[in-house]
């Protein structure tokens, strides 16, 4: 149990995610991989849904200061504006490629961001967020099984 919640913890923790919370399962706590991949999978899936709905919940608190509002208003939509054709012809799935590219400085926290400034819908987004983080746990997991395997390799040949 206690290293499910390392996992959890690490999922959690902005910039890192994922990208660490699986080689530190599989490589500092010894976890079967498929173990690690199913935790952070789960984990990830649920803090992008958290992130996006405190997104709106902020907003929503930050909307009653009008001065903030205005200002708010104005940034957002002048952000739509100048991206709707990008949103309506690739939406979900530009977000889906940001979230999935395992890469410092994307991931669900500024996926989520993104998906909320261009006004992507909830259905939308929750789509984005799970194809985004099954790419990038595959991906992290992939690396850290051919990390192994070939460190191995080198170890018994040396």
């Amino acid at each position: 149990m206690w290293e499910t919640l390392q996992i959890i913890f690490w999922t959690f923790v902005p910039t890192l995610e994922l990208r660490a919370s699986i080689p530190y399962g599989i490589f500092k706590l010894g976890m079967n991989w498929v173990h690690v991949f199913i935790i952070a999978l789960i984990s990830n899936v649920i803090l992008g849904i958290l992130v996006f709905h405190l997104l709106e919940w902020i907003m929503k608190m930050i909307s009653k200061i009008k001065f903030i509002d205005k200002y708010w208003s104005m940034y957002v939509n002048k952000t739509q504006k100048k991206i709707h054709k990008g949103v309506e012809k690739y939406g979900e799935w530009a977000i889906a490629v940001f979230i999935g590219i395992p890469l410092p400085g994307s991931g669900v926290y500024t996926g989520a961001l993104a998906a909320f400034l261009i006004g992507l819908s909830k259905k939308k987004f929750y789509i984005a967020n799970f194809v985004g983080v099954i790419i990038a746990a595959i991906l992290v997991t992939l690396f850290c099984i051919v990390f192994t395997e070939i460190s191995d390799h080198f170890i018994k040949t040396i």
